[in-house]
């Protein structure tokens, strides 16, 4: 493998959702390395946004948790309809063919159970689907080896129980590394739900390398970046000096009773405020640019609004960091706001929408008639979608899929 597909991360080109609340059926082909998802409130972004969690979650803290954590079987699956929980993801990894991850649950007396899991991918060009893992209910084989083909012989590997996902349980030994290798990128997945009130808090002291989920480590990855990565942080505050007026720096100072304090200097003012008293707007800024600037990045980044306590101005740049970021981990953001869009290719940007029954669909903006050509003439696609051109996306409208045809003449 040559040092730059060492360097490429693996990207999930490819998402299909069954019976996952009001994603009865849906497929996202052709992922890119951002991919923004629109649509009124309650069209489904947020349920897809909570699909990448659920499987996170799963191999993070195991199915049943995250199971019971969205209210089991009666809340979680799409109601009026039979069948598992159904997720797959097809992607690439560099040097190997395209693999598909195939994942269904169910729940039987009142406990989920991995009906159905596997592993497989296309030996050549032509060559047939190749399971190299294979799991039903707690049973089933898998193969081992760096790179498996038909002629291996595939061992029978029974689970202590049906609950358990055979990923993330075969993944932990190392006779099976491609196994391993996709635990090991599930499990690196970064889904975000930034919480500004946690980032205000006052953490035990002690540099940690990722920012959580919520936010509540960032004075311990400033701590970190400021011992191990200086100029990096560096980077980070001429941003934020750019972007929030009179920032000057900020502090991660140890407490005597071994609590962090989180301070921002203002370039006006000899003393720092507290991170407590500091504006939403500006930690939530701190804390994506800490995300984007991780020096080790997770593969995956969701991100839920990042539009949510920034000045409109600064989304467009917000947006285009996003896509540079992308280049070392695949990003997935769901927005309400067009100036974050206008930032955006056509073909970076899902749709969705609810049809008469009720359960999401999607399309992309780039396979809308017109909307390419109207990017391409020099118009900002946030604008189109403001102006109704997508052919759906008002809440106040009531529309069912948009036009391939286009939207308004």
């Amino acid at each position: 493998m040559s040092e730059r597909e060492r360097k490429t991360p693996a990207r999930i080109e490819y998402l299909r959702v069954e019976n996952y609340r009001a994603l009865r059926q849906v497929e996202f082909k052709n992922l890119t390395p951002m991919t923004v998802l629109l649509g009124p409130n309650g069209s489904g972004k947020s349920t897809v946004f909570d699909v990448f969690a659920f499987l996170s979650e799963c191999f993070e803290s195991g199915l049943r948790r995250a199971w019971d954590r969205r209210g089991r079987a009666k809340e979680l699956k799409t109601r009026g309809c039979e069948g598992p929980v159904v997720i797959e993801i097809k992607y690439k990894e560099p040097g190997f063919p395209k693999i598909t991850y195939h994942l269904a649950v169910d729940e039987r007396k009142g406990s989920p159970v991995v009906v159905e899991e596997w592993l497989q991918w296309r030996r050549g060009t032509q060559g047939k689907p190749f399971r190299f893992m294979e799991y039903r209910e707690g049973k089933g084989r898998a193969i081992s080896g760096e790179k498996p083909d038909e002629q291996d012989k595939r061992v029978e590997i029974p689970l202590k129980s049906p609950d358990l996902i055979a990923v993330n349980a075969l993944g932990q030994f190392a006779d099976h590394p491609r196994v391993a290798s996709l635990r090991d990128f599930i499990t690196g997945w970064h889904v975000s739900y930034l919480s500004v009130d946690d980032t205000r808090g006052q953490p035990e002291a002690g540099p940690q390398e990722r920012l959580s989920r919520t936010g509540d480590n960032l004075a311990n990855v400033i701590q970190y970046l400021a011992e191990q990565h200086p100029s990096r942080l560096e980077h980070i505050f001429e941003v934020l000096r750019n972007r929030v007026p009179h920032v000057e720096k900020v502090l991660a100072e140890a407490m005597p009773d071994g609590r962090l304090l989180l301070q921002i200097k203002d370039a006006p003012f000899d003393h720092p405020v507290l991170a407590r008293f500091a504006s939403d707007g500006t930690l939530k800024m701190l804390a994506y640019l800490v995300l984007l600037n991780d020096p080790e990045p997770p593969s995956f980044i969701g991100i839920e609004e990042p539009e949510n306590f920034l000045h409109p101005r600064l989304l467009p740049e917000l947006a285009e960091e996003c896509r540079a970021a992308s280049a070392r981990g695949q990003f997935l953001v769901t927005t309400h706001s067009p100036f974050f869009v206008n930032a955006l290719r056509p073909e970076e940007v899902r749709i969705l929408y609810r049809d008469e029954r009720g359960y999401t669909q999607t399309v992309r903006a780039a396979d809308i008639r017109g909307i390419p050509e109207f990017v391409e003439a020099g118009a900002s696609l946030g604008y189109l979608w403001l102006e109704g051109r997508f052919g759906m996306g008002d809440p106040l409208v009531n529309q069912g899929a948009p036009s391939r045809k286009g939207g308004k003449p």
